[in-house]
């Protein structure tokens, strides 16, 4: 199809993640013409990566804790939450015919274990509700004359819309659609966004060659992690985290990732302190390391007493020097807090999230840009972050939903 001006469609959402999605059905449900359209060959490409180890749909613990996990962004993000929680989430699921269920963590998944039932029904639901999904149409941003760009098979195609969603991602995970090739786009159109930055992600620690060649891969279970930044912020829990090539990785790391970039931005490094035994206390652990040891090499001794060994020994011989590890004052102190200085981030698109895109204060009420009326935003391109356990995919449906029912509101007091 050649370049031409198409009638006015309704609804034009570009983005078919669970944001776009869900702004999809509420405004189908409200008898709006949607068109959804996908770079990708099919929507929903992260949705389904995210649920291949068992999808985490969100978390079932008490609503003030589950508000406070977006840190910085709790303000904005909570009136989202309060019009679609994790309550909510769950029984949205149900409508679909998923039934879930809470884990031994808090974290809420359905039966399956899997995100693909779920899309295929609600796909079907939408298709149902006359909701259109075009895929592989690439948004080129905006012809001279307003319209919407679209590279599409057949080539290119201008769609004139009466308002517009953009839940075009972040920055992370290029190959399924999230490129934030948006960003220059709407600074040109005066829209204030924030740099996007790796979030949920895992970062350079400069180990030895020997340490990483040996370790890397290896688990760290149940290890406590505590950081304080020069701003003041502080992050104390225990979980797993694991050795990578060139740093560390994993949910407790992820958990505390934003804390830790933003202290590299401010300082250089970050350096974080991991509790090897945190279930018993340092006098403890300080009577294990002292105990006569006989003939016994230092580390069969820590093996022995302790219960230290593999990756947990790798770690604390690599972040500890000979003086201190020969020292049972030093090394029991190690054991329970031992320094890791991380000195960067790895890069946005090894990250699962990012933070960063449109800012708040470039939105109304109803998640539209004052730089650009009948254009709205939603999902993880807005300005906030948070950490794995359902906290992500919670944000993107509550947003997606409300800017639904922002543009539904915006239309009908335009007629």
């Amino acid at each position: 199809m050649g370049m031409s001006d198409s009638t006015r469609r309704g609804v034009a959402i570009i983005g078919g993640g669970p944001a776009g999605l869900m702004a999809a059905e509420v405004l189908a449900q409200r008898g709006y013409a949607v068109d959804v359209y996908d770079a990708m060959p099919s929507v929903g490409r992260k949705f389904l990566l995210a649920g291949i180890g068992g999808l985490n749909l969100t978390h079932s613990e008490p609503y003030p804790a589950f508000v406070g996990r977006y840190g910085d962004r709790a303000e904005q993000v909570e009136p989202l939450l309060k019009n679609f929680d994790a309550d909510a989430l769950r029984a949205w699921a149900h409508g679909l015919g998923v039934e879930t269920f809470v884990g031994s963590s808090g974290r809420v998944f359905p039966r399956e274990m899997k995100a693909a039932p779920l899309l295929r029904a609600w796909l079907s639901r939408l298709r149902e509700a006359g909701a259109r999904i075009h895929v592989r149409h690439r948004w080129q941003g905006w012809s001279a004359d307003g319209s919407l760009k679209f590279d599409t098979p057949d080539g290119e195609l201008a769609v004139r819309a009466d308002a517009t969603l953009l839940a075009l991602g972040g920055g992370s995970w290029k190959k399924l659609g999230s490129d934030g090739r948006w960003m220059p786009w709407l600074a040109e159109k005066g829209v204030a966004t924030a740099p996007l930055l790796p979030s949920n992600c895992g970062f350079d620690a400069g180990w030895s060659d020997f340490f990483a060649d040996k370790f890397a891969g290896e688990p760290l279970k149940s290890v406590g992690l505590a950081f304080q930044g020069g701003d003041g912020r502080e992050f104390k829990r225990v979980g797993e985290c694991v050795i990578t090539q060139s740093g560390i990785e994993g949910s407790l790391v992820y958990a505390c990732s934003a804390l830790l970039r933003d202290e590299i931005a401010r300082a250089g490094s970050a350096t974080c302190y991991l509790d090897l035994i945190p279930a018993w206390d340092e006098a403890r652990v300080l009577a294990e390391v002292s105990h006569p040891r006989g003939s016994r090499s230092l580390s069969s001794h820590l093996q022995s007493r302790l219960n230290l060994k593999g990756a947990r020994a790798g770690i604390l011989r690599e972040c500890l020097d000979k003086e201190s590890f020969q020292n049972p004052a030093m090394l029991a102190a190690a054991i329970k807090r031992l320094p890791v200085t991380v000195t960067a981030a790895r890069p946005i698109d090894e990250a699962i999230s990012t933070a960063g895109g449109v800012c708040f204060s470039a939105l109304d009420a109803r998640q539209m840009l004052a730089a650009l009326p009948g254009v709205f935003c939603a999902g993880e391109m807005l300005d906030w972050e948070a950490p794995t356990g359902g906290y992500l995919l919670t944000a993107c449906f509550a947003s997606g939903r409300a800017a639904g029912q922002g543009i539904a509101d915006w239309l009908e007091a335009a007629r």
